[in-house]
């Protein structure tokens, strides 16, 4: 389980940790997306809390949240992002991760796919607004 879904943090985080706001800002949530990803047991172990009972966050826990928006962005449901939480905790489900992750890219290169084909249909119909403005001066 050495390497996370990406190798660091977003940024350089304090000794003591980040506080929520900080720790979301870095990952580019809001601090109510993290409480949920804790509710619905997406971190990889229990966030730590200071003397105050505030969470603070590590590089690791930064690291992980960076990846798991990543996976978010690119279309993984939150029942893929558990299931990839579940099978980082656990020993020897490399294999596994492998699996989920290559399922995924094949997701992802298909909507690249659907994506790049409406940018052309786009493309075409910025094409034949300009034409009809040249046209029309």
């Amino acid at each position: 389980m050495s390497d996370l879904l990406l190798p660091h943090a977003p940024v350089r985080v304090p000794l003591a940790g980040f506080a929520i706001g900080d720790a979301a800002h870095a990952c580019g949530v809001t601090p109510d997306t993290l409480r949920y990803y804790e509710r619905e047991d997406l971190l990889l172990e229990p966030t730590a809390r200071d003397a105050s009972g505030r969470r603070r966050y590590t590089a690791r826990d930064l690291a992980w949240i960076a990846g798991l928006v990543m996976l978010r962005e690119t279309g993984m449901p939150i029942a893929g992002l558990r299931r990839m939480a579940e099978l980082y905790r656990t020993p020897g489900a490399d294999a596994e991760r492998l699996r989920l992750l290559e399922e995924h890219r094949e997701h992802v290169i298909a909507e690249q796919r659907r994506i790049a084909q409406h940018l052309e249909a786009i493309e075409a119909k910025i094409a034949s607004y300009r034409a009809a403005l040249r046209e029309a001066d």
